[in-house]
């Protein structure tokens, strides 16, 4: 496996990554099996959005004793209401959705923070004038998101 710097923040991370949106669905040992064939691989990057409990259960039981392994990029605005995905510019569900992830991942950070889904001038002036962007500050500042 090749590996990048990614940006200007030092972390190396492999060529091909890991998505993890087709892990809804699948079962807590499929999950594992699937994690195990990364790190066999060389991947070290795993990008987790999936706001359902179940995927991320499975995949903080994937991860259990390796995560230093792994770079995760977890996402902020992501929820999972009315059994459907979507995104929010609500802070509290935001907070709820993110505190949610760190518990079921078994961790106390992701490396890489990503803000889900801005796809318009007045969505940018939201996040990036508002409380988002200050979550997200806070959390970097705190080490939780690094």
């Amino acid at each position: 496996m090749k590996y990048r710097t990614l940006g200007r923040t030092g972390l190396k991370v492999s060529e091909v990554g890991l998505g993890g949106e087709w892990f809804n669905g699948l079962s807590e040992e499929e999950s594992i099996r699937i994690v195990d064939a990364a790190e066999q691989n060389g991947v070290n990057y795993i990008d987790i959005f999936m706001p359902q409990a179940p995927t991320r259960d499975h995949l903080g039981a994937a991860l259990k004793g390796r995560r230093e392994k792994f770079l995760i990029q977890g996402h902020l605005c992501t929820v999972y209401e009315d059994e459907q995905y979507t995104r929010t510019r609500d802070i509290e569900k935001t907070k709820r959705s993110f505190e949610d992830l760190l518990h079921r991942l078994q961790t106390d950070y992701i490396d890489v923070g990503m803000i889900h889904y801005v796809d318009s001038e007045e969505d940018f002036q939201t996040v990036f004038g508002g409380e988002i962007i200050e979550y997200a500050k806070e959390l970097k500042e705190k080490g939780i998101v690094r």
